[in-house]
Order: C-alpha cells, then sequence, then structure tokens
C-alpha cells in the first residue's frame, strides 16, 4: 500500500477550541463643545450627478434653505444629506 502523499504534514487535532472575549463597554455622547456639520450635494442627473455641494452648515435650517434654492434655480429634485457629529467616548468597564 502506497504511503500518502503528506506524510510529514503535522496531524491537526478534531477537538475545537472555545474562545470567550470579554466586551469593553463604551458608551458615545455628542461634544457640547462642538457643533454639528450638516451637508448636501445634488444627486439628480441622467448620465452623471449635478455635485453642487452646500459646503459645511451648521443648521439644519441653513442646508434647508440652500436646498430650497438650488431646486429653485435648476429644478433639481435629489440630494445626498450627510450630517457628522463629535463624539466623546466615555469608557465602560470590562464584562
Amino acid at each position: 500500500m502506497p504511503e500518502p502523499a503528506n506524510s510529514d504534514a503535522p496531524v491537526h487535532s478534531a477537538v475545537r477550541g472555545r474562545y470567550r472575549f470579554r466586551e469593553y463597554r463604551v458608551t458615545t455622547a455628542p461634544d457640547p463643545l462642538a457643533l454639528p456639520v450638516f451637508t448636501a450635494v445634488c444627486v439628480t442627473g441622467e448620465e452623471r450627478d449635478c455635485g453642487a455641494t452646500s459646503g459645511a452648515l451648521h443648521e439644519p435650517d441653513e442646508l434647508t434653505r440652500w436646498i430650497a434654492g438650488h431646486c429653485a434655480t435648476t429644478g433639481h429634485e435629489l440630494y445626498e444629506q450627510t450630517t457628522r457629529t463629535v463624539l466623546r467616548a466615555e469608557p465602560g468597564a470590562w464584562q
């Protein structure tokens, strides 16, 4: 009977280990000293997006006014909105 081609290969145990990971609890809260940033990009277009952008605004009403103005002058109706907020991590305990 011929020997297996890989006779020097290490033999792996069929026993599988069970790993348990501890969880690190972290909560996040908005930083009260940082203003949120709102932006919008016009994504209206058939072959390519318009690409007009509002720039960084700090009030949702400012963003709505920019969208309304762009819509009024161009008739464009589709926008992608991004809201960014600075968060503060508050570490908890290992569990």
